[in-house]
């Protein structure tokens, strides 16, 4: 027998920690002789038919799909097709399909089963199941094959006319046992021979040191992100996530941790993330692994770990500091700075310990944080979102995430969504509409903001001018604000904008917000930010004449590929190579180079020099 694995990714670089964790279960326990499992990745960029087309060459007796709230719509599309090509045996796992797994399979008579949660071991027994009932009905035909071929025999020699099944020798048919067989798996939701919806009880949870490391090699993914579970579970109950669901916490050990942490870094792997909800809930666990890393670290591989910041100690603080930067990456679910809110969600967060963390390692340039905020949580209205966007902007973390609220089936959010009156996508993602506290109106404005932050914050391509530009402003939300509007006016949104153009609006936008004077701070600024990150030789219009003559930028590279005063590692270049590699601007009447071989790993700016 042959089974599939399908994982449905949102884009190429991603990959799907869940089937390949399956696939090395699987593999380690089962009986390898009874079929035979492969792993097919796609995205949802592709073609359905595509898809369509590639899972049915497989030619797979059971196949499986991963869902999710990006890909559930493409795998009911290809699974209803499937059902008419295919006689496969089709069954769904993941979290889109594991609280509301009834109505599932009643919409959709074509599924066989539903995983519900953890799936390793439930996945095992089916496909067990499955390969067993395979077995014994190929056994049943060969041997009904066999008594008719006699009974005919036998008639044949005494001139009777030959019997018309085995039924007439007595014999009795063997039943179809998969059934019964399914009826003993715990964790599952499946259709029965006539079509009858059983709901089986949940399984118990398994230890994770259980589970088989699932890399044997990175083959497969090349210029992909890696993905590592260390434990499972969350310590907290917030009502937005499917934790509010779940219960308990499990950890791999630490020894085994190590271990598997250590292929990574002897293979190079460039980024390693973490899916642990709240890697740092255990204190002394946490430290121990990031003191592994520091000690073991390879000076290639970044690992990205989901923290909560409020929780890190003084002595992980102390420790954090010390690190390579580029070796860790933190993102940190801030979600709001509403105490109200953060009670109604039943999120437990000490504000003061989390500002303290965030800007302490934020002091040591180290360490790249991501922040996360959620619009549309209950009982916070506009003004109220606004304040958690001007407190956790202050931060200024490397990248401001600005979500808006999915309400996931199964959560306790979608329980409370009448209470709240909150509106939201029937479809997936299912994202909020509107609710008590927020208009769609807002939404519509949150959305505009959330572009502007993308372009202009998190590209980290306009650091210093944002920087200024913010201290023109009351709030920091009003200065976002003010581009969305801005974009508004000019009919700028739904068209695709070059960088360059993006510096060239910014400049044209803050001639109504700022004086003259201003205006040529602000200028240079945005000239450093440009070269900052940009090698153009073709100047921008934004940037005005040239500030360094060519007799000066001449003498300047004849001198620098006789001497190398300032450009190391460039020993082979001559004084033509030396300029296309670099840039001079006269910024503040300050010459100053810039040097795009050797960028800051944090921030990916080039290294400035002054030249004297």
């Amino acid at each position: 027998m042959k089974i599939l694995l399908v994982a449905i990714n949102a884009k190429y670089i991603h990959s799907n920690p869940a089937v390949y964790s399956l696939q090395a279960y699987a593999e380690k326990y089962g009986n390898r002789k009874d079929y035979t499992l492969e792993v097919a990745e796609y995205t949802i960029n592709q073609q359905p038919g595509y898809i369509l087309a590639e899972i049915y060459k497989r030619k797979a007796d059971l196949i499986g799909f991963s869902c999710y709230i990006w890909n559930i719509f493409l795998v009911e599309q290809i699974t209803l097709v499937l059902s008419k090509v295919t006689k496969a045996s089709l069954w769904l796992g993941g979290p889109e399909v594991t609280y509301h797994s009834r109505s599932i399979l009643e919409k959709h008579p074509h599924i066989n089963g539903i995983i519900k949660g953890e799936g390793e071991r439930t996945f095992l027994q089916i496909i067990t199941a499955t390969a067993q009932n395979a077995t014994t009905k190929t056994v049943t035909e060969q041997s009904v094959t066999i008594q008719t071929a006699i009974a005919h025999d036998a008639t044949a020699q005494v001139g009777v006319s030959p019997l018309k099944s085995v039924d007439d020798l007595g014999e009795r048919k063997e039943p179809d046992e998969l059934d019964e067989r399914y009826a003993k798996i715990l964790g599952i939701s499946w259709r029965t021979k006539t079509g009858e919806i059983v709901e089986n009880e949940a399984g118990c949870p398994l230890s994770l040191d259980e589970i088989p490391f699932p890399y044997t090699t990175l083959a497969p993914f090349q210029n992909r992100i890696v993905y590592y579970e260390s434990s499972r579970g969350c310590p907290f109950s917030c009502s937005y996530c499917l934790s509010s669901v779940e219960q308990g916490l499990r950890f791999r050990s630490l020894e085994l941790v190590k271990k598997e942490l250590q292929w990574f870094l002897e293979q190079d792997v460039s980024q390693v993330k973490f899916v642990d909800r709240t890697f740092n809930c255990n204190s002394k666990w946490a430290k121990e692994i990031w003191t592994y890393l520091k000690e073991n670290d390879n000076g290639k591989t970044n690992f990205h770990f989901e923290i909560s910041a409020d929780l890190l100690t003084e002595a992980e603080l102390e420790l954090l500091s010390t690190i390579r930067p580029g070796l860790i990456q933190f993102e940190i679910g801030v979600q709001t700075t509403n105490k109200t809110t953060l009670v109604e969600i039943q999120r437990r967060m000490d504000l003061g310990n989390f500002k303290n963390a965030v800007s302490r390692l934020k002091k040591e340039r180290n360490i790249h944080q991501h922040l996360d905020l959620i619009a549309g949580l209950p009982y916070e209205d506009l003004s109220s979102f606004k304040n958690s966007f001007d407190e956790v902007y202050q931060l200024q973390p490397n990248q401001l995430q600005l979500g808006f609220l999915k309400v996931l089936k199964g959560s306790l959010m979608e329980d409370k969504a009448r209470q709240y009156e909150l509106e939201y996508q029937e479809l997936p993602p299912y994202e909020v509409l509107s609710t008590k506290w927020l208009s769609y109106e807002d939404i519509l404005l949150l959305k505009g903001v959330e572009e502007m932050v993308e372009v202009y914050y998190n590209s980290r391509q306009f650091a210093e001018a944002m920087v200024y530009l913010d201290e023109k402003f009351v709030h920091s939300f009003s200065l976002y604000e003010a581009l969305y509007h801005y974009y508004e006016d000019e009919g700028f949104f739904g068209k695709s904008h070059s960088r360059v153009a993006r510096y060239e609006i910014l400049f044209a936008f803050v001639k109504s917000h700022l004086t003259t004077e201003e205006q040529e701070l602000f200028q240079q600024k945005l000239i450093l930010d440009f070269y900052g990150r940009e090698n153009v030789k073709k100047r921008p219009r934004f940037a005005g004449a040239e500030t360094v003559s060519k007799e000066e930028v001449s003498s300047f590279y004849a001198q620098e590929e006789r001497e190398h005063r300032y450009l190391m590692g460039y020993d082979t270049c001559d004084k033509s190579q030396l300029r296309r590699m670099t840039h001079l601007e006269r910024i503040d009447g300050k010459l100053l180079l810039f040097d795009y071989l050797h960028r800051d790993p944090w921030s990916g700016q080039a290294k400035i020099y002054m030249v004297v």
